[in-house]
């Protein structure tokens, strides 16, 4: 059997993140959760959410169910002999290997149970519409907007996951920011045949960035001499901002705002996907930190971060050992990440069992 689909609203999925598993109103009115296959999901889509375009896709592998999917009627109107799979039991979380947001009439990209490329992408490529203040449609994907942190280039650029040439993504990189007031123009490139297009971008004079897409399985490692504890994210706001001063180039501009964008941007993370901040002390001070995001079976790690003082004590590994515990024990047989395809960290994270599954290319475009 292919994947299976639940059409939700975003604030019952991070709701169920919470909870280990998805409980809509008809398990309890009818005694199960209505799933459908893809090329089903268009009737409920209409039926219930009329012309929205603002919700999620969860991507069910039937095998990961442990309570039965019985293949019954729908309800009138649906095509004759027309049978939707219903989940007799709740949906848990650690059965849905990614959440794809469903923007029709775009057609969604499922990805596989085995396919760590496409579940890494549908992750965090997925985490930036879902947290946008708006999303608008332009060619090969959406761009994301916040105009509540117009420094941070994270926030305000073009998500491309379909085909586009180099000239249209110029060409929508400036008419996205001449509208919204960007003082950049940035977009991510994630798709086969991208490699060319950023390419041709920086023969234009753009920047580009390779990331690796690097992932491993979900089981954690042995444990290591030194422990991370789990802290509120607003003690780790300090070392961030040591880091983001330390590494910013001047061109950035006022580095004060910039530096408060950057760290004010970091809550909304937590509206969509679980967020663990995990972090090691010395004398009381937070000098080494990293983030899990937790989004169904698929987990990203996140913001690694020692104080060049600190390094070379383990404080890299306790805290992605911590993470990967955290990860295991919400069910996700999945660990992935991103690492600059021409920096270390790539090799720091291929000896902790991290190997490159696929890239994505970061492109921004030179000032004017």
């Amino acid at each position: 059997m292919s994947v299976l689909l639940h059409l939700v609203e975003p604030a019952a999925w991070r709701t169920a993140l919470d909870a280990g598993a998805l409980r809509p109103p008809s398990l309890a009115a009818q005694g199960f959760v209505h799933l459908s296959t893809p090329e089903q999901v268009h009737l409920p889509a209409a039926r219930l959410f009329p012309g929205r375009r603002d919700l999620v896709l969860l991507v069910v592998d039937p095998a990961r169910l442990a309570d039965p999917v019985r293949w019954e009627a729908g309800l009138p109107g649906d095509p004759p002999g027309m049978r939707f799979p219903h989940l007799h039991g709740p949906l848990p979380t650690s059965a849905v290997v990614a959440v794809v947001p469903y923007r029709p009439p775009t057609e969604p990209v499922l990805p596989r149970p085995d396919d760590a490329l496409g579940r890494a992408l549908a992750l965090t490529l997925s985490v930036r519409t879902r947290r946008a203040a708006e999303v608008r449609d332009v060619p090969g994907g959406v761009a994301v907007l916040d105009p509540a942190f117009p420094c941070s280039r994270d926030d305000n650029r073009l998500v491309l996951t379909g085909p586009v040439d180099a000239g249209t993504v110029a060409t929508s990189a400036a008419e996205v920011a001449a509208d919204a007031g960007w003082p950049h123009r940035a977009a991510t490139l994630a798709r086969p045949g991208a490699a060319d297009v950023a390419a041709e971008l920086s023969g234009r004079g753009w920047q580009v960035d390779e990331l690796l897409v690097m992932a491993r399985p979900g089981t954690p490692p042995a444990p290591p001499a030194r422990r991370a504890e789990v802290v509120d994210q607003r003690e780790v706001h300090d070392l961030w901002e040591r880091s983001w001063r330390r590494d910013l180039p001047p061109s950035e501009g006022a580095l004060d705002e910039v530096v408060a964008q950057l760290v004010g941007r970091e809550h909304r993370n937590d509206r969509v996907v679980a967020v663990t901040d995990l972090a090691v002390r010395e004398g009381g001070r937070v000098v080494s930190a990293g983030q899990l995001r937790v989004d169904g079976a698929t987990a990203a790690f996140e913001s690694l971060n020692t104080d060049p003082a600190a390094r070379g004590r383990g404080h890299g590994d306790a805290v992605l050992a911590a993470a990967l515990d955290r990860a295991a024990d919400a069910g996700c047989d999945l660990v992935v990440l991103e690492a600059d395809a021409a920096d270390w960290p790539r090799h720091w994270y291929a000896r902790r069992g991290f190997v490159p599954v696929g890239s994505t290319w970061e492109v921004s475009a030179p000032r004017r």
